[in-house]
């Protein structure tokens, strides 16, 4: 099995299976998947719309801001995938003009547990759309980093995945980091990438993002039943959707 699917215009679509799981469970391939935007095939050649096909999608949850999608587009409406807008981030920020002589990972941590606190309705619903998807479903952001990755720890958090495995997906996205920035700045002619760290995602950032959300809530399981307001049977649900026993 594949983590990453190559496409020639998205650079971070990966396959979330495979990871085990405590109890003994490996997370079950070719069901979740998680990506940078979607908006990309309706720009891209044949081939990659051809691919994206071929996996079976039939729910896609996308995570930006509805300005984002009227500027950038969607997956194309052509496609017969169920497509669900869940912003879950409420706060904007340009990442590409945080200060450079600020702490980019304890910054980025702490953008992560605004989004914790703020997107809570949105993160509920997506967890229960997961749930109870009944083919594969893809979940993504602009990048596949930041509101993407929060997401993709949380299900995996919520599967029993161990933390360094929960780190080790959120750091992949380093190897789309140089075509993120090439993204960019061809969207942007003239302008300067201040922030050094753009496009960057290293473990460091989960790590505190998962330490942090651990000391106010006890887990992850503790957040989503709580300040989300996730049914218990959800997660369940999620369990037996996802996960294959060992």
């Amino acid at each position: 099995m594949r983590r990453h699917i190559p496409f020639e215009r998205l650079h971070n679509f990966r396959d979330l299976g495979g990871y085990r799981t405590a109890d003994g469970g490996t997370v079950r391939w070719e069901t979740l998947y998680r990506s940078d935007s979607l908006a990309k095939l309706a720009t891209s050649g044949p081939e990659d719309l051809d691919r994206f096909r071929a996996l079976g999608v039939t729910t896609v949850i996308d995570l930006r801001y509805p300005w984002e999608i009227a500027a950038k587009g969607r997956l194309p409406e052509s496609e017969p995938a169920a497509w669900h807008n869940l912003s879950i981030e409420h706060r904007p920020y340009d990442q590409a003009e945080i200060d450079p002589e600020l702490d980019p990972w304890r910054y980025l941590a702490d953008r992560f547990a605004e989004v914790a606190e703020d997107g809570a309705e949105e993160l509920r619903t997506a967890l229960e759309v997961v749930a109870a998807a009944d083919g594969p479903l893809v979940f993504h952001c602009a990048s596949g980093k930041d509101r993407t990755g929060l997401l993709a720890a949380v299900v995996l958090a919520l599967l029993g995945v161990p933390d360094e495995e929960i780190l080790a997906d959120f750091a992949l996205t380093e190897l789309a980091t140089e075509r993120l920035i090439a993204d960019w700045k061809a969207s942007h002619p003239g302008r300067e990438l201040r922030w050094p760290g753009y496009g960057r995602a290293p473990a460091e950032i989960m790590r505190l993002f998962l330490a942090d959300l651990r000391d106010r809530y006890g887990s992850v399981y503790g957040y989503v039943t709580g300040h989300v307001g996730l049914d218990p049977a959800v997660v369940e649900a999620l369990r037996s959707r996802l996960v294959e026993a060992g």
